[in-house]
């Protein structure tokens, strides 16, 4: 157990704590986009970066709407997974002098955020239908689709461009 986290006993428990860590996550990212909008040179990649700000901002909302829903407080716990995928994807753009390099590891880096969403959003759907929440499971359900499409959206524009640029 954390240090200032209540201990996980019911999946109701940890349909929250999940909650509270993917929200911490989101929040993260919305941090950090504008960066990596600003530091893309690809026309697509800037795009694809602008509009997923916008996008998370609105998950972070229908996280607010979920947490509401389920009658707990918003806030988020720290996530160590996104942390560190942050922390090395910096690492990694901050050692990349060619702005085309740049642009495939900040693509790759953005994939690795999004895996890990959706393999949140998969076990909070799940999660939600198990404890009679279809309403839950609906809206958390429209964020994974946006997260999935995010991921092949940029799976598109590293094979239409930026990986052979960076090669």
């Amino acid at each position: 157990m954390g240090l200032f986290s209540k201990p996980i006993k019911t999946l109701d428990d940890l349909f929250v704590h999940t909650l509270q860590d993917i929200y911490y996550a989101e929040n993260q990212i919305v941090k950090n986009l504008p960066t990596m909008a600003e530091e893309a040179t690809d026309p697509q990649l800037k795009a694809a970066f602008q509009h997923h700000l916008t996008e998370t901002e609105g998950h972070v909302r229908r996280l607010e709407q979920v947490f509401q829903m389920h009658d707990q407080p918003v806030k988020g716990v720290t996530c160590q997974a996104m942390d560190g995928i942050l922390a090395e994807a910096k690492e990694i753009i901050s050692d990349c002098d060619d702005p085309e390099v740049r642009d495939a590891a900040m693509l790759s880096a953005a994939q690795a955020v999004e895996h890990y969403e959706i393999t949140r959003y998969g076990s909070l759907i799940a999660y939600a239908r198990q404890l009679g929440r279809p309403d839950c499971a609906s809206l958390l359900q429209q964020t994974l689709e946006e997260e999935k499409a995010a991921d092949q959206k940029l799976t598109r524009i590293a094979g239409a461009g930026v990986n052979q640029h960076a090669a």
